[in-house]
């Protein structure tokens, strides 16, 4: 779990599961994209049996140095507008015992575990709760690390430019 405590791991099981995964490195594919904020895309669909559509801002990352390892970062309000959940889809084969690492300007964010793999990667998944929200919004720049090996992190870097922005547009 991420250091901060506060944070735990969701659970949320058929809330836009397969409607908000994407392969990592592929451009969306599913949605329409509404507006673009910095390097975050915000796009909406309507998923299977929902009457409303639902937004998430978006963004498809690579390693700088590994290019056949992506990232899917997905940021979206639950359907009942109840909690705000960090969604990252990592290709499959990163090493699971070892989760999902973040770390923002510098600092050391802590892990996740991941909780599901589909067909198209394996997911890790947490309530954005007010710290690390904040975290996101006035920070530069975010590393994920995914591990090959126990002893081999992988760290992708994500742009958090115009993620508050986007956020604060999420319906």
């Amino acid at each position: 779990m991420f250091k901060s405590g506060l944070m735990r791991i969701a659970a949320v099981a058929g809330v836009l599961a397969a409607a908000w995964l994407v392969p990592a490195g592929a451009s969306y594919a599913q949605g329409v994209v509404k507006a673009q904020y910095g390097d975050w895309q915000m796009s909406c669909d309507t998923p299977p049996g929902a009457s409303f559509e639902q937004c998430a801002i978006i963004q498809n990352v690579t390693a700088e140095d590994q290019p056949n390892v992506g990232l899917s970062v997905i940021v979206l309000k639950t359907a009942d507008k109840q909690a705000r959940l960090l969604r990252v889809l990592a290709p499959l084969g990163v090493l699971l015992p070892n989760g999902l690492g973040l770390n923002i300007d510098g600092a050391d964010i802590g892990r996740v575990a991941f909780v599901r793999c589909l067909p198209n990667g394996c997911v890790a998944e947490v309530v954005l709760d007010d710290t690390l929200l904040d975290k996101l919004s006035t920070g530069s720049n975010a590393i994920f690390v995914v591990f090959k090996t126990p002893e081999e992190g992988i760290g992708i870097p994500v742009s958090l430019n115009g993620f508050a922005d986007g956020f604060g547009q999420l319906p």
